[in-house]
């Protein structure tokens, strides 16, 4: 049941919601598109002072798809994904959190509306209702207007702050039970007048967006944030969902207004599985292996490619570096290992893929790599198929994907006339895809792009375009060596190409640069050049651990603290 309840506090929320805009939002870049379609604040240029600067600001941010489906889940039991029935999120900053690409449309809005009363209703059956206030499952048709009132203010009381993620403000129960006692009014049962209440609440501003006020501090340049608006920067970072219990203790007891009360609890969430979940959602945005299980190829070509393989090298992937970072094993937990680790992960399907004989089940199982053949992330099939979205190899686009995404150098789109000369050249030409690409991107005006993508794409071509391993293409050996400015030293095959970046320093400031993005919903600019500064000096001392990079993203300004000058 839907209500059309007209009291100010739902109209509020309804035009907030639309507009994507909230009051206490802090100011957006002065420049926002600046550093557009690249990563910015690689470190390598320094900033003139750091000491107690003002901490860049942002647009208010709203929950992801992913962050919505996680907050019901832990609010309401609810583990029906219903984010995803969202519209798709812009890829702004690559991860669908930039609060510079979060516009609400009215399909937003419709689709809050309509999974709010979805949700309101489960909430309140018979059987869950009691989740939102003790008192709720002995109302009866018999209880009298005063108990029912008694017991809805508790509901409103003890659950609301949970899902505005904050203490009630002085008045705030007796708006909200006002809604209840009009829909209540209308005839509607005590349970239906509650969803009310709770369908309201969720598709209010202060449970979908994340408002930031902040508290003043000395000087002015910048504003801490109140402990409830830490718990909420904290538990969405490391969880993609909204703060537990100990949280909101730490938050109401003052822990989260120290440094190292803010350490302190990301380190308890990041030792949680829910972390886990974070970081693989984390790897699904910046690799190529959300779309496997959806890669078209030929049967007749490649027979033992399947949608459930696809599928399979995307488990491999998320398993391999559940275990790198999580598992606390020697010579793992860093950047560099995950390119250079001498095994993978399958089960019994996806190692006759590969060839691979002994493995019985469908569990993933570790099992050795051949290291003349296969090392790390770049020997994993799934990270040199992804890219590819044809029948045949294409070096472009893999090495389009390590520059940009594990270098962090834009490749700018061709336009104009060179364009026109974007089209993969015919394999009719016959040759090696090597030679074949090594023509077709001579041209001076493509080459200044080429010199970079190519090099590291052919390193990869002794893998076929399901990554199956290949010695020779057309009767021809294939060619495999390469060397490129950004990494230095020459390289022959996957493996060595591996190696290069586990060595190469930018690629290390590229993923700590990845994960600065991500956990500040913006792209990194030279404006944000003391934070990345930091965070490069912190992840390389740390040995390049990834965990030690996580933390040390919830020390800094960038984190700490919110720009006190508004518009």
């Amino acid at each position: 049941m839907h209500f059309q309840v007209q009291s100010n506090w739902a109209l509020c929320a309804v035009v907030a919601s639309l507009a994507g805009m909230f009051g206490c939002a802090a100011s957006p870049d002065a420049n926002p598109s600046a550093g557009s379609g690249g990563t910015g604040g690689s470190g390598t240029t320094a900033p003139q002072s750091c000491g107690n600067s003002a901490p860049p600001a942002v647009l208010i941010r709203r929950m992801t798809n992913f962050e919505f489906s996680n907050t019901v889940r832990d609010l309401l039991g609810d583990t029906s994904r219903p984010g995803n029935a969202l519209p798709g999120e812009q890829v702004g900053n690559g991860f669908g959190n930039d609060s510079t690409a979060q516009a609400v449309t009215f399909g937003h809005a419709d689709r809050y509306s309509s999974i709010a009363e979805t949700l309101a209703t489960n909430a309140t059956t018979p059987e869950k209702i009691g989740g939102l206030a003790a008192c709720a499952p002995g109302i009866t048709s018999t209880t009298d207007a005063v108990t029912e009132a008694t017991c809805a203010r508790t509901a409103i009381e003890s659950f609301l702050p949970k899902v505005f993620r904050r203490p009630l403000e002085a008045g705030e129960a007796d708006g909200l039970l006002a809604l209840f006692s009009a829909v209540r009014a209308t005839g509607s049962s005590f349970a239906s007048s509650v969803a009310a209440v709770l369908e309201a609440a969720l598709q209010g501003p202060d449970f979908l967006y994340r408002p930031e006020l902040g508290v003043a501090q000395p000087g002015a340049v910048r504003l801490r944030l109140t402990g409830h608006e830490m718990a909420s920067r904290l538990s969405f970072l490391l969880w993609g969902s909204t703060p537990d219990d100990g949280l909101r203790a730490a938050a109401a007891s003052g822990a989260l207004e120290t440094t190292e009360g803010v350490r302190a609890e990301a380190a308890r969430l990041l030792a949680d599985l829910k972390a886990r979940d974070v970081v693989r959602h984390f790897f699904d945005s910046l690799l190529p292996i959300p779309s496997l299980s959806n890669l078209a190829r030929d049967p007749g070509r490649y027979p033992g490619f399947s949608p459930e393989i696809g599928e399979l090298m995307r488990q491999e992937t998320q398993t391999f570096l559940d275990h790198q970072i999580f598992s606390g094993a020697a010579g793992t937990g860093t950047w560099p290992s995950v390119f250079t680790a001498n095994y993978t992960f399958v089960n019994e399907k996806l190692a006759a893929f590969y060839g691979i004989p002994g493995i019985v089940g469908d569990q993933m199982q570790q099992v050795p790599l051949d290291p003349s053949k296969r090392a790390g992330l770049l020997g994993q099939a799934g990270i040199v198929a992804g890219p590819v979205h044809s029948n045949e190899a294409n070096p472009v686009v893999r090495g389009s994907f390590i520059v940009q995404k594990l270098l962090c150098k834009p490749i700018p789109l061709p336009s104009g006339d060179i364009l026109a000369q974007v089209v993969p050249p015919p394999p009719e030409l016959g040759g090696t895809v090597r030679q074949r690409y090594t023509q077709h991107s001579s041209d001076t005006a493509c080459s200044s792009c080429h010199q970079f993508m190519d090099p590291v794409g052919f390193a990869l071509e002794n893998y076929d375009p399901v990554g199956l391993w290949r010695d020779s293409e057309n009767g021809l050996p294939i060619d495999a060596t390469g060397q490129t400015s950004l990494l230095g030293a020459a390289f022959n095959g996957p493996v060595e190409l591996g190696q290069r970046l586990a060595e190469a320093e930018v690629a290390q400031e590229c993923f700590a640069t990845h994960w600065a993005n991500f956990a500040y919903g913006k792209i990194m600019t030279d404006a944000d050049a003391c934070t990345t500064q930091s965070l490069n000096a912190t992840f390389k001392e740390s040995g390049y651990k990834v965990q030690d990079l996580v933390l040390a993203l919830t020390q800094s300004d960038a984190f700490l603290y919110l720009p006190a000058v508004r518009p």
